[in-house]
């Protein structure tokens, strides 16, 4: 089963967008994920009712951020794309009578339920803004050694 990158997808450019300095098409924002822009469009009209992003059309047009990324977490973003599944396991349902599935079934239950509760509780505490912070002192250090980025910040 292919893991859910929709999240880190979403998050990746809106760092983009963050960074950029300027609108960012939805062909410019596919080739960072290696998707179609139809893809970018969807996923991004929906964070733009939420106030999240911005579009206009036309020449100089395309997204922009519309928040302040202190005050977005990746709670909210996790939440505006839809609360993906976190865990692919799941239980056993074809004997719901059987009283070890049942058992089973109550630990898997306890267990991920507790797991997912932590994970978005992290997820709460963390802002846009810790993201972009974070790159900026990887972005630092890279051009400190000398060395370059896969992927170059718009505004340089």
């Amino acid at each position: 089963m292919k893991p859910d990158s929709k999240l880190s997808s979403v998050l990746h450019v809106l760092l983009h967008m963050a960074h950029s300095g300027r609108p960012l098409t939805s062909e410019q924002l596919a080739v960072f994920l290696n998707t179609n822009p139809v893809v970018v469009r969807r996923t991004l009209a929906g964070l733009r009712t939420l106030g999240y992003v911005d579009s206009a059309k036309g020449h100089g047009g395309g997204w922009t951020l519309s928040c302040d990324l202190a005050s977005v977490t990746l709670r909210d973003v996790y939440d505006a794309v839809g609360a993906p599944t976190v865990f692919a396991m799941g239980n056993r349902v074809e004997a719901p009578q059987c009283l070890v599935e049942q058992a089973v079934n109550h630990a898997l239950d306890d267990a991920l339920q507790a797991a997912e509760a932590l994970l978005l509780a992290r997820f709460a505490e963390i802002t846009l803004a810790d993201l972009s912070a974070d790159f900026d002192r990887r972005f630092a250090l890279v051009k400190a050694q000398g060395g370059t980025c896969t992927e170059v910040r718009h505004d340089q």
